[in-house]
């Protein structure tokens, strides 16, 4: 359905038409009556965002989708069985096809005992396993988790990742539980989520989210091995985000941040979209700001450092820093391990007020849901928004900011890399090989003998030694590619191929700027395709 499209000049003229998002929608698809306002909620429900994208997208492509059935050869469905067969397909979609909510107590150190609430949702299986992390926060509720878990679908659906979508959370905040405590805590879940079949490396795999780490991916991988996956050779494929003794893969702690850079990286170098929002292309000199300084926020500041990119500010959830000049990353990340904060840090200034609304190029929110909404919205100044975290936009802050000519990277996009590492993590476990292990010594020996073959081709033709001597550069990769260098290739390659992907769906559905739909337009369109031809209803 979608063609590939590259035109710069196009770019300009659909931005001219659309930038402030006044769509004109003639389908018979529509907005439901609860969702009918909440461009004007200032603070919606999480689900209720995402399921307002949702019917946004299928209202653009409805006809199409339509249409494009009775292109099919052999198929003679009326065009009425055809818009029935279109609006069964989008309903299943937009239904969470299974949700777990668990209750169960562990015994804390002092001896007291405590119940634990935990969520795991699996919004779509049209493609086995489901993936999605799990977090561990105090906000943490069904809404939330079933929310994430329909991002998810649509996030491994743009960037192509072969999974359903899902998530985890559990209600908990982790600084307030020692070591042993949260190792408790997160072998009963597990115990919890693989009694019900919501645990496994064809099933559902659970991967690292706020509050989690390797080390709960550890516990969880153990735990499956040792119970119900103690016969199958691919236990440990049922998370992702392990350590690397345990089967994890270089490049996966940082995916994420080296993910959005690559994203922001796409849009920033593109002329036509810099030329909108009064920039020049490029990242080098361009300042930014970072909302949440966790695993995402961390890494997404060490990328855009070594391309020549300004971070001067840094918002946590106890304050912010400052510093116009720059603030530097390694500095910066050695002392919050040290002080457990980056308040007081000598490279910066402590701020005082909303950073989020202060001059800089890039805002980067890296933390949690709804921090950009209608009220803070109509005061950012930054030119493009490039989004770590999941849902931080309400639907109505992302019309004004598209009212205001402000580019957005959405989530489904700016933190896809986590995910699209994670399935290579997985890929790794099923094969039970690292990535290179099999080719390294072959191409080395390669590399070398190709050098040896121009060296006496040229000293048969000339008459005399001609040394060859390889470059630095060539020199380093000289021994073939390591895991972390395919890992690298792999997150770069698909960030690039599925940035301009949406760019594409952006010019052809006539929306502008407005790439957050044109996400989940891309995504529903691969969606809807699986179930048209596998059969959705039998």
């Amino acid at each position: 359905m979608l063609k590939h499209m590259s035109k710069l000049c196009t770019i300009k003229q659909f931005i001219s038409r659309k930038a402030t998002g006044a769509y004109q929608f003639r389908y018979k698809h529509e907005i439901p009556d609860h969702l009918k306002d909440i461009e004007e909620n200032p603070k919606p429900k999480f689900s209720d965002m995402v399921d307002y994208f949702f019917h946004k997208a299928c209202i653009l492509v409805e006809d199409k989708l339509v249409e494009d059935l009775g292109k099919i050869r052999g198929n003679k469905e009326t065009k009425e069985q055809r818009q029935a067969k279109v609006k069964g397909i989008f309903n299943q979609i937009s239904s969470c096809e299974g949700m777990l909510a668990v209750s169960f107590p562990i015994k804390r150190d002092n001896g007291q005992y405590e119940v634990i609430e935990g969520y795991r949702a699996q919004h779509s299986a049209h493609k086995l396993p489901c993936k999605g992390g799990m977090r561990y926060s105090m906000d943490v509720c069904a809404d939330e988790v079933r929310a994430l878990s329909t991002i998810m679908t649509f996030k491994c659906a743009a960037v192509d990742v072969p999974f359903g979508g899902a998530k985890a959370g559990v209600k908990i905040d982790p600084r307030k539980y020692s070591q042993l405590e949260l190792e408790r805590i997160t072998r009963r879940f597990s115990l919890e989520l693989i009694k019900k079949g919501f645990l496994g490396p064809a099933i559902d795999v659970p991967a690292p989210d706020m509050g989690t780490g390797a080390r709960e991916m550890s516990w969880m991988s153990d735990t499956y091995a040792k119970t119900l996956g103690y016969k199958d050779m691919n236990a440990h494929a049922c998370v992702t985000g392990k350590p690397i003794n345990q089967g994890g893969i270089h490049g996966r702690e940082s995916a994420t941040g080296r993910g959005l850079f690559h994203a922001t990286e796409h849009f920033v170098n593109n002329e036509c979209y810099m030329d909108y929002v009064g920039l020049k292309p490029g990242l080098k000199d361009k300042t930014l700001i970072i909302q949440g300084y966790g695993n995402v926020g961390s890494h997404t500041h060490r990328y855009f450092h070594r391309v020549g990119a300004k971070c001067i500010g840094i918002i946590e959830e106890d304050g912010s820093i400052f510093n116009e000049n720059g603030i530097n990353p390694s500095e910066l990340e050695e002392y919050k391990l040290s002080k457990g904060t980056i308040m007081g840090f000598p490279g910066a200034q402590k701020f005082d007020g909303d950073l989020m609304t202060h001059e800089c190029d890039i805002l980067v929110p890296a933390a949690v849901e709804q921090v950009i909404t209608k009220d803070n919205a109509v005061n950012i100044k930054a030119k493009v928004i490039a989004e770590g975290a999941n849902g931080p936009t309400t639907p109505a802050a992302d019309t004004i900011l598209r009212k205001k000519k402000i580019i957005v990277i959405p989530d489904l996009l700016a933190n896809a890399g986590g995910v699209t590492v994670s399935y290579f993590e997985w890929l790794k476990n099923i094969n039970h090989v690292s990535y290179g292990r099999l080719t390294f010594k072959y191409e080395r020996e390669s590399n070398y003998h190709l050098l040896q073959s121009v060296q006496e081709s040229l000293q048969n033709a000339l008459g005399k030694d001609i040394p060859i001597h390889p470059s630095k550069a060539f020199r380093t990769r000289i021994a073939g590619a390591s895991e972390k260098d395919i890992v690298h290739s792999g997150l770069s390659f698909t960030m690039e191929r599925s940035s301009r992907a949406i760019q594409d769906t952006a010019l052809q559905l006539d929306l502008g700027i407005d790439f957050r739909l044109a996400g989940y337009a891309n995504a529903l369109v691969k969606i809807f395709n699986i179930y048209s031809t596998a059969g959705f209803a039998y």
